[in-house]
């Protein structure tokens, strides 16, 4: 007994330091995962963007309906077709007014042979006058014979002038019968491409009444010419200027970012229900060579840029907290809370102007559990 002894007290000493240091690495702080970000120079930007998603639209787009009623009998487009201006889309029945136009041209071609009748006519009577009008000087005529030709020659001339304004009637009887004739048709205003297309042949159509819109018989796009607009905050609104940088992203296009600038700001504020007030901002496509496969309609985005800054000190936005203040990787993977001075940002960038020097690092995880000023942590990625 007395041998055994010494090494059942050394075997229970050795299980409970075993169970001692086991009890004090379970306590020990676990460290926190996160990740990081180097200080580093590059550009900066102040920059702004639309609360709500924008659109893509063309420079022109126009809903074209007939101004009359009428049985269409010539629809010569589909959906998709490439229009040229002043190319028919669409015809009424119009064999009436044609033939008015027909009967108001033989008018006129009737008018301007009588026109010429009466002032050859004119032409004699008046070269008559002047005749007896000489061999009255020799006393050779009469007086009463040679005024009689003056006034008859008088009243050719005026038959004559009459005979012309005929035709001018006649002519502008034509331009009559061409005009009501023309609302037959439906042409396009400019080259485009015909978006969409409501009419068959066949089908009577009638204008829509005051105030009670209805589709377009022919939606016309000038797809040559590809802007964005989108609504900015109203409050944003005031630091924007036309001719402004801006950056384009569409959903359609995936991560590219497209360059551009401002080409228009709305002149008054949107009041909408339930929405906060905005103000329409337009920007341009600065290489026109990038918009030729876009559709009008494609939802954007505008990133309008305010102001910037080359070779700027500058962290992640996400690293920084409440109060200017960001989470330094210090020695032994220790984190500890540094305030700065903080210059341009943007959701990307944000300039530091004091505080941190280049090559620090510093946390952007910044909402994970147990990111704290003090806290131990294992760096998830290198530099970012």
């Amino acid at each position: 007994m007395k041998r055994r002894w010494p090494k059942v007290f050394l075997f229970v000493l050795m299980t409970g330091a075993a169970i001692a240091v086991l009890v004090w690495w379970l306590m020990q702080p676990k460290p926190v995962t996160v990740l990081v970000a180097q200080v580093s120079k590059g550009t900066v930007q102040d920059s702004v963007a639309n609360t709500r998603a924008g659109t893509v639209k063309a420079c022109r787009r126009s809903g074209l309906s007939p101004s009359i009623g009428g049985q269409i009998v010539h629809m010569p487009i589909r959906e998709g077709d490439r229009v040229k201006a002043g190319q028919v889309l669409l015809e009424f029945w119009n064999d009436d007014l044609t033939a008015q136009l027909l009967l108001a041209q033989r008018k006129t071609r009737a008018a301007e042979a009588k026109a010429n009748q009466a002032c050859i006519q004119a032409e004699t009577a008046l070269r008559e006058s002047r005749r007896l009008q000489e061999l009255h000087k020799k006393k050779l005529a009469s007086a009463e014979v040679t005024d009689k030709a003056v006034g008859e020659a008088r009243a050719a001339q005026a038959a004559c002038q009459a005979a012309r304004v005929n035709v001018e009637v006649s002519q502008a009887q034509i331009d009559v019968a061409e005009a009501a004739l023309e609302r037959t048709r439906l042409v396009a205003p400019f080259d485009g491409v015909a978006a969409q297309v409501n009419g068959e042949i066949g089908e009577f159509v009638t204008p829509s009444p005051i105030g009670v819109p209805t589709p377009p018989a022919v939606d016309l796009i000038d797809d040559s010419c590809i802007y964005v607009s989108a609504p900015m905050d109203e409050v944003d609104a005031a630091k924007i200027r036309v001719q402004m940088p801006a950056k384009i992203s569409l959903d359609a296009y995936g991560d590219r970012v497209f360059d551009g600038k401002v080409r228009r700001i709305a002149p008054y504020v949107l009041d909408r229900e339930k929405q906060a007030r905005t103000v329409e901002v337009e920007a341009d496509f600065n290489d026109p060579q990038e918009t030729k496969n876009m559709l009008a309609g494609y939802s954007a985005d505008i990133e309008i840029i305010l102001a910037q800054k080359q070779d700027a000190l500058r962290v992640p936005t996400e690293a920084v907290l409440e109060g200017n203040k960001v989470l330094v990787l210090g020695a032994e993977n220790l984190l500890h809370e540094q305030p700065i001075e903080t210059g341009l940002d943007n959701w990307q960038y944000t300039e530091v102007l004091s505080g941190l020097r280049e090559g620090q690092k510093v946390v952007v995880s910044v909402d994970r559990d147990g990111v704290e000023d003090g806290a131990l942590v294992k760096i998830e990625n290198q530099d970012r």
